[in-house]
């Protein structure tokens, strides 16, 4: 056991900066697996939509979700294939899926799970894709995914579920129902649900009888739902969407803030990992502009609009070339999947618009 650990930790790389105690981290990149999933252009998928086979994965896999099934790491993770113009959001995107016995050498399915159909979504899915994925189970063992429907031209926060990883049911537009339909069509993306540890499973929790999920860019909002799948956006007296982190001027969250992986409830509070953008006009000097990092935030566990604590400073940043080269050379490390397994913590995460990253948390080893 001890020889094994020592050969674990000898594929670590630098520390990812250690914040107060109710922050997760350290979080550490093993050298030798990222980064764990990159293109695959030998990878062919008949589009239902126009009939042709394409090359799905050929161009860029990043921003994955994560879950654990079985004893093992399952990650949904967005692809991209080098059809439309060469600039970010004009390719077709869809989601694959890749498992793994120990959560750093993933194995992929040859066809995504998730894509733009001939179906009711296919208004709002095509030519852009399915993007974004993030990952949370129900009380029942169904998985529940938010994602982005982009249409190119308003990108939807959508909701679908499935009790396999493989097989999935579109719900459509998460906040279609909202408000007799007048939040169909807001701009949103980026859905972080309130779960709670039990193994190694995320499961959904409700608060004073609602289920609770962060979302949006470039301020996270907040909204709720009784079912999971249909959601209702919080508005103040006066019809203000209600935002519960914004960018602050001088810190590596001055551009923008969005909801990364699902939110935690855990005994210091509710634990969101989110990412930021940095501005090159009034953001932190020491940062590139428009960099995006990894930032923490806190909610009071009985009021998850009343935030805490934040952290001054990035738990995760781009250092590695994989996280800088790509279709955004400003540098991201752009968390969406996070998973307890094994007694750590894994953090999956997109790499410059371009590959998947992992990092990880032993709680077991954070200096005090």
């Amino acid at each position: 056991m001890v020889v094994a650990a020592l050969a674990w930790l000898s594929l670590l790389g630098p520390l990812c900066g250690q914040g107060p105690g109710w922050m997760f981290g350290p979080f550490e990149k093993p050298q030798h697996v990222n980064p764990v999933l990159t293109p695959n252009p030998a990878a062919t998928f008949r589009s239902p939509v126009n009939d042709s086979v394409v090359r799905w994965e050929e161009f860029a896999t990043f921003n994955p979700a994560a879950a654990v099934r079985d004893g093992k790491v399952y990650v949904l993770y967005r692809a991209e294939d080098a059809s439309g113009e060469m600039r970010i959001g004009r390719h077709t995107s869809r989601l694959g899926l890749a498992r793994s016995e120990d959560g750093l050498r993933f194995t992929r399915d040859n066809a995504p799970v998730l894509y733009p159909d001939k179906d009711a979504q296919a208004q709002f899915e095509w030519p852009g894709g399915v993007e974004d994925p993030r990952l949370i189970e129900a009380r029942d063992s169904t998985y529940v995914l938010t994602y982005t429907q982009w249409n190119r031209d308003i990108p939807r926060l959508a909701i679908a579920t499935s009790r396999d990883l493989i097989h999935w049911t579109k719900h459509g537009p998460a906040f279609a129902r909202a408000g007799g339909g007048k939040y169909r069509d807001l701009e949103s993306k980026s859905g972080a649900i309130l779960g709670q540890v039990a193994g190694n499973r995320i499961i959904a929790t409700a608060l004073h009888g609602k289920y609770w999920m962060y979302f949006n860019v470039p301020d996270i909002l907040i909204a709720t739902s009784d079912d999971l799948v249909d959601w209702t956006p919080l508005a103040d007296s006066s019809g203000r969407l209600v935002k519960v982190l914004s960018p602050r001027s001088g810190y590596f969250d001055s551009w923008l803030v969005e909801a990364g992986p699902p939110a935690l409830l855990t005994a210091h509070g509710i634990l969101l990992l989110y990412n930021a953008g940095n501005s090159g006009e009034f953001g932190d000097p020491t940062l590139p502009a428009r960099v995006y990092t990894g930032g923490q935030a806190l909610y009071d566990s009985r009021n998850p609009l009343k935030l805490i604590a934040r952290s001054d400073a990035p738990f995760l940043r781009p250092t590695e070339d994989y996280e800088r080269n790509g279709q955004y050379p400003a540098g991201t490390t752009f968390v969406e999947g996070l998973v307890p397994f094994h007694g750590r913590w894994y953090l999956y995460y997109g790499t410059a618009d371009s590959r998947v990253g992992v990092a990880v948390w032993d709680p077991s080893r954070r200096t005090r």
